[in-house]
């Protein structure tokens, strides 16, 4: 077997298993919190006492999204070798665009493990010192779910980040497998509807407090993707065996 077979092998094998990791890992981020009840309503003082009392699962919850994210760019790496052979400047763009918002994901993701946490912590217990002040100042910059903080902001750049991957590698999917079709056509109608409610948020057309609703919606469609896929590197990896 030559060496670009063999690496063939290795990434479709990889993809398929990032592909089985994003859905458990998707299953098991709804028995965890992601952030205070009330989110964007909920008050500096509430979330304060929320991520004392709550810490742990909140850590590990975001350190389930931090391998729930890695295995979902592992999947998009997979489908832009895919289209590497037919497509080679799009698919050189697309896994470009993958790793970037890697980057981007995973500052906050680690700010959520590591940061919040311990502002919540400096300001329950350090009332009046300079570390609470300044703790007191960050926690709100750093809220996981009003939508113009900067938490959000890098967050929203990832997702659109794999807007555009989406919109690269959808039209050269749609040639091949029905699998690949099926990935193509999601990916597709992912990358227009995010953008398209991205224009209407920059319009003034989408209130604040609905953004988030908004724009994670879309983001649905990548389960479809990540369960086709597996047929998808499935296939792959047979037909190289």
């Amino acid at each position: 077997m030559s060496v670009s077979s063999t690496l063939g092998q290795q990434i479709n094998r990889a993809a398929f298993w990032s592909a089985v990791i994003t859905l458990v890992t998707t299953v098991v981020s709804f028995f965890l919190p992601l952030d205070a009840p009330g989110g964007y309503e909920a008050t500096v003082s509430e979330r304060v006492a929320w991520l004392t009392a709550n810490s742990g699962p909140f850590m590990i919850g975001w350190i389930n999204q931090i391998v729930s994210m890695l295995a979902l760019s592992g999947i998009f790496a997979g489908i832009a070798w895919q289209i590497a052979g037919t497509h080679p400047l799009r698919a050189i763009l697309a896994a470009t665009l993958v790793a970037i918002s890697v980057v981007a994901f995973l500052i906050p993701k680690y700010i959520a493990v590591w940061t919040i946490p311990m502002l919540a912590e400096a300001i329950a217990t350090g009332s009046g010192s300079a570390a609470s002040d300044m703790a007191q100042g960050l926690l709100p910059i750093l809220n996981v779910s009003i939508p113009f903080s900067l938490y959000t902001s890098f967050d929203y750049l990832g997702f659109w980040l794999y807007s555009l991957f989406a919109l690269l590698v959808a039209r050269p999917l749609i040639q091949f497998s029905l699998s690949a079709k099926i990935v193509g056509i999601t990916l597709g109608v992912f990358g227009i509807a995010y953008n398209g409610i991205v224009i209407a948020i920059l319009a003034g057309a989408i209130a604040r407090t609905q953004i988030e609703a908004y724009l994670m919606s879309p983001a649905g469609l990548l389960l479809i993707v990540a369960v086709a896929t597996l047929f998808l590197f499935k296939g792959a990896v047979a037909s190289t065996d």
